[in-house]
């Protein structure tokens, strides 16, 4: 298992249902509490059927009030999914906000789900599984070759892109890093290739956490394979379990502070090193999250250090 040489990093993903005074002054305080990174999720609505009246705003002109609202915090989309948007617009998003944000821009992709509620409400064609793949695939390099170069043309079975201009260059070089939201076997090779990070979901029983293990060993296996170090890509966890995702509920890690030091303390025994909280879904763990955030964080990296030297 990959013990990657990076250091470790906090972020936080907040899902936009709250008016946008709330989310404005949840990004603010989570930027000053030391957080190193700022996540929106990519759907047309909530993606449960529960939830689909729930307010929700678009992912990426979020992102750019983002950019505007924030000064140092790393943002990004955890992730884009390639159902929304033509590749070709989307890198051009990437660019526009690369620069806006002066070059914190952490560009997340995954093929999305065919059973989103969002594609049904859009008309949106739900392709079969194995189609979904080889559009990501398809997708992954035209975004990647668009922000690598001035000029690209492509003619893939699924996507086209003809001479396309891409002015002016990314802030970042060689280009803004990809995060891949990937589970299975063709995705976490396509992950060996193209990320900069890796990103699943997940809590820390005995069964998420040998899958989180089994799949960093594949990641790190396709790497050897094409011969990338492993150590070039970031893995990281949203350490939520799946069903209090989808409940929009309490969050264990949230019960106390000595609950959520052991999650961590699991994860990076797991060998992840970013490790991204979901912002409380009910008013009654922001509290606790705030504690976390202010006390217990800083005392993780403290400890982390000091192990290091």
């Amino acid at each position: 298992m990959t013990q990657a040489s990076h250091p470790i990093t906090f972020g936080v993903i907040t899902t936009q249902n709250a008016p946008w005074d709330t989310l404005v002054n949840r990004w603010k305080f989570i930027e000053s509490a030391g957080f190193d990174s700022l996540w929106v999720a990519d759907h047309f609505t909530v993606p449960y059927p529960a939830y689909a009246d729930m307010p929700f705003f678009e992912a990426w002109t979020t992102l750019a009030a983002m950019a505007a609202q924030t000064s140092r915090i790393r943002i990004g989309t955890l992730v884009t999914a390639i159902t929304w948007r033509n590749p070709a617009w989307l890198a051009r998003q990437a660019l526009t906000i690369d620069h806006l944000s002066n070059g914190r821009l952490e560009l997340g992709l995954g093929t999305g789900s065919s059973t989103d509620i969002g594609v049904t409400m859009t008309g949106l064609d739900p392709w079969p599984r194995k189609e979904r793949f080889e559009r990501f695939r398809e997708y992954l390099e035209i975004v990647d070759t668009l922000l690598r170069q001035p000029t690209t043309t492509y003619h893939g079975q699924y996507y086209q892109i003809e001479k396309a201009q891409m002015h002016p260059r990314p802030l970042q070089q060689p280009r803004p890093p990809i995060t891949i939201g990937a589970y299975g076997p063709r995705m976490l090779k396509l992950t060996a290739r193209y990320a900069d990070m890796w990103n699943c979901i997940g809590g820390v029983t005995d069964d998420a956490i040998a899958e989180l293990t089994r799949r960093n060993q594949q990641i790190d296996a396709h790497c050897n394979t094409i011969g990338r170090d492993p150590h070039a890509i970031r893995r990281s966890y949203v350490l939520c379990d799946p069903t209090e995702l989808r409940d929009l509920g309490p969050i264990s890690i949230y019960d106390s502070v000595e609950a959520f030091q052991n999650s961590v303390d699991i994860c990076l025994n797991a060998g992840i090193t970013t490790i991204i909280l979901a912002y409380p879904f009910v008013d009654d763990q922001i509290p606790m999250f705030e504690k976390i955030a202010t006390k217990a964080i800083p005392e993780i990296r403290k400890q982390h250090k000091q192990k290091a030297k």
